[in-house]
């Protein structure tokens, strides 16, 4: 029995590339999303036995929104990887998607090897530096601390506020030989303690006093899982509830206290409500989506997160910050006997009526209103929904009914044209049992062309519904309210009708109502990603986005 225990306090030697793989797979990080190089491979080897699966993507850029859509779908970090140099700075847009969309990220860059840090190297670059002002951290890989780095830069990147952290691989290092001393840990993350009871009772006081408050749902809402709490906060007080567009799903849209969501389509509508309040009480709300100055009427706010209100001290003078862990403040809210409310819920409900009756499809057109309307009807409840950046981003924000938070997956934070399109292939590999389906316009469609090479190696079935209309619509439309002659939006005849696949993915073309719901019936039924070609009308547009927000 002594030999045996001796036995097993002897480090087992493994090298730098199987360890971190072994602790990916601890982690719960099944994919990661990349270009190889050289330096990669013995990584790659040693995935192919590790239980992670590396996914070889067509730009780099990509594979970091690929990550992204992993994360929300997953509740893990999603990790990617570039070469030195060009595949680094392409990597860094993906990398800033995960860091203003507040999401966990692990990604990681071939480097030069020490001792030519700071000589010139064919490629090199100092990536240390490129990626510090879009990271939580940025750090290199060192095998006599190797875990102690990764197990650091699972906290950083998990920890509120989520966001990416990048680790350099010195191109020398896979190969390196380290002890393994039994199983890698898994990861943590740090604990946000509830707000000073002195503070809390302030809050008390404050949304107990108030007649007309109303609750501002953000992303840290989200993360904090409170949307129950929420809707309990609402029905016990009747208080009415506005969302920013990635809070959706935090309440349902044909809930009494439901005013719509802030910044997109017929936000002028949501504003006849906000702006009758006497008391804000933002809740996660994080201002990477929006300004509160940009819609608040004149009132104290009364934040509730981990993090103070970033907002204008001079335009807003009274504000409270309840700084702490969300749930615990909310709890109390939840607790108090209800307040005397002066909403006039009826009133919310004629708004609000007013508001979805513009998204109805009209008859004498095929336009994206009929698109996104007939799209609903064909994704199950719990299928997930990732979009583009545009004009018909602004539509979804407002108009997509989303029954639960991580269904609707946009980029409002970074807002970067071609996130539609990678994101929907890293949800896909993040939940395989769920209905996946992209909707992009046709300019973040072009610039994520080469992805539907990797959908089709993958092979999962993915809906690439792209609304085409040979325009970058939202700059279009803000030429014309600038009466700006129309010049740099006409995209061309690049994807008329000719193509009837791209790269192997089959094209279903719709040019009407009738035709496109065939389409999406087709697509369902696929063994592999389609993409549904829906010629639009964009007039639709015109008249909804862009609209006052006070």
């Amino acid at each position: 029995m002594e030999d045996k225990i001796v036995k097993d306090k002897i480090a087992v030697k493994t090298t730098v590339a199987e360890q971190l793989v072994e602790w990916l797979h601890v982690q719960g990080i099944g994919h990661v999303f990349g270009t190889p190089s050289g330096g990669w491979l013995p990584y790659m080897r040693a995935m192919k036995s590790g239980g992670v699966e590396f996914v070889l993507v067509s730009h780099e850029g990509a594979a970091g929104f690929m990550a992204c859509g992993y994360a929300i779908a997953k509740g893990v970090p999603g990790a990617c990887y570039a070469t030195i140099g060009p595949g680094a700075t392409n990597l860094a847009t993906g990398v800033g998607g995960a860091y203003l969309n507040r999401l966990p990220m692990l990604a990681f860059t071939t480097e030069a090897p020490g001792d030519l840090i700071g000589r010139t190297v064919q490629m090199a670059i100092d990536q240390q530096t490129l990626f510090k002002p879009l990271t939580k951290k940025t750090t290199r890989l060192e095998p006599e601390r190797m875990v102690e780095i990764l197990q650091d830069a699972f906290t950083q990147a998990t920890s509120e506020v989520p966001g990416p952290v990048h680790i350099g691989l010195p191109d020398d290092l896979s190969g390196v030989s380290v002890n393994r001393n039994g199983a890698p840990p898994a990861g943590t993350t740090t604990e946000i303690p509830a707000a000073p009871a002195d503070t809390l009772r302030e809050m008390d006081a404050l949304f107990q006093a108030a007649r007309r408050p109303i609750l501002a749902i953000g992303l840290g809402a989200v993360r904090s899982r409170s949307a129950d709490l929420i809707r309990t906060i609402a029905e016990r007080h009747s208080v009415p509830v506005i969302l920013t567009p990635m809070a959706k799903g935090m309440l349902a849209e044909d809930h009494p206290a439901y005013t719509g969501v802030l910044f997109h389509a017929l936000s002028d509508i949501v504003a006849e409500t906000h702006r009758e309040a006497d008391l804000v009480v933002g809740v996660g709300y994080d201002p990477v989506e929006f300004n509160y100055e940009s819609w608040m009427p004149p009132v104290r706010l009364l934040h509730v997160d981990v993090k103070e209100a970033d907002i204008d001290r001079g335009e807003y003078p009274n504000v409270t910050n309840v700084i702490g862990a969300i749930p615990p403040a909310l709890e109390r809210l939840a607790a108090l006997d209800p307040i005397a409310s002066e909403w006039d819920f009826s009133k919310l409900r004629e708004r609000r009526d007013r508001m979805f009756s513009h998204f109805e499809p009209q008859s004498d057109k095929f336009g994206p209103i009929a698109a996104l309307a007939i799209l609903r009807k064909h994704l199950p409840e719990d299928g997930i929904m990732t979009c583009d950046v545009g004009a018909h981003t602004h539509l979804i924000g407002q108009m997509w009914r989303t029954p639960a938070p991580g269904l609707q997956i946009m980029d409002n934070g970074w807002s970067s044209m071609g996130f539609g399109v990678p994101s929907a292939i890293g949800a896909k590999l993040a939940a395989p049992e769920k209905e996946v389906v992209c909707v992009t316009g046709d300019g973040g469609f072009l610039m994520m062309a080469g992805e539907m090479a990797t959908a089709k190696r993958i092979g999962h079935r993915i809906v690439f519904v792209m609304l085409c209309d040979n325009s970058l619509d939202l700059i279009r439309i803000k030429q014309d309210r600038r009466k700006h002659e129309r010049y740099g939006t006409e995209l061309g005849p690049e994807l008329s009708n000719k193509y009837d696949d791209m790269f192997g993915v089959p094209v279903i073309k719709a040019k009407d109502e009738r035709s496109y719901d065939s389409a999406l019936k087709e697509a369902f039924s696929w063994d592999g990603p389609v993409i549904v070609q829906a010629f639009i009308d964009p007039s639709d547009y015109d008249g909804l986005i862009l609209r006052k927000h006070k």
